[in-house]
């Protein structure tokens, strides 16, 4: 089973990958400066495009090296190359950016988990963990105090009961 939204943007994508070989042959029969901005232009497609589809760019490429009709190298222009210079620059910025955030990440978990392996280190939560402590000794304690308590009272009512059955039992 397919999926009818990814269909759909294929068939999108190809659609305008016609576009652009269009205008490419179009552009090189004409003998016009084939530049990257301006093919973008003919085939109605983002220049982000034509970045993200390499073959389409090769093919740009060498469109704009090979003779034309007249024998002409068509020339790059040198606001297309200051474009295409500039989109890559602008792509290795987030790129390195990316990968400083990347390496941040990874050193602070490798840290954390070397640290936590290690046993060096005190857990992050000690003072909880000693509050916790201390009020279980005070119940503890407290349950002591109520255990001694209680065993007095059996102890009187286990001599009361001693004492009654033994005057029971000594009666004349």
């Amino acid at each position: 089973m397919t999926n009818p939204m990814i269909d759909g943007k294929r068939a999108d994508s190809a659609r305008r990958r016609e576009r652009v070989l269009k205008a490419i042959d179009t552009a090189a029969k004409n003998g016009e400066d084939i530049t990257v901005s301006g093919l973008a232009r003919a085939a109605r497609v983002d220049r982000t495009f034509l970045y993200r589809h390499r073959d389409l760019l090769e093919r740009i490429h060498a469109a704009a090296n090979t003779p034309g009709n007249e024998g002409r190298i068509a020339a790059v222009s040198r606001a297309s190359l200051q474009a295409d210079l500039t989109n890559a620059l602008d792509r290795n910025k987030r790129l390195a950016a990316r990968v400083r955030h990347l390496e941040s990440r990874l050193s602070s978990q490798l840290g954390e988990a070397i640290w936590a392996e290690s046993g060096l280190g005190t857990p992050v939560d000690i003072d909880r963990l000693q509050h916790r402590i201390a009020l279980l000794e005070q119940e503890l304690a407290t349950k002591q105090g109520e255990l001694e308590e209680r065993t007095e009272e059996l102890d009187a009512s286990r001599a009361a009961n001693r004492e009654l059955t033994r005057s029971l039992n000594h009666r004349p």
